[in-house]
């Protein structure tokens, strides 16, 4: 049990160290370049599109009397 226990610490400190090497820097680390950085693409939320699409189209699609002055007010506000 003992050689085991010697064995696994062993390892784990083998694995350490090689993780180490991995991922250590030399230097300071740099920023992106402007190619690098333009081709990066974040996700954005996608709810603030939706507003504008149902004011645009689907508010309207009926009549312009669907929505009174009061519930286009409280539309705007939220």
């Amino acid at each position: 049990m003992k050689d085991l226990c010697e064995y696994s610490s062993k390892q784990r400190k083998l694995r350490a160290a090689e993780h180490r090497r991995e991922h250590h820097h030399d230097g300071l680390c740099s920023g992106l370049t402007q190619s690098e950085y333009n081709r990066m693409t974040v996700r954005q939320k996608t709810s603030f599109s939706k507003a504008r699409k149902f004011t645009h189209n689907r508010m309207w699609k009926s009549t312009h009397t669907k929505f009174d002055l009061k519930q286009l007010k409280l539309i705007s506000k939220s």
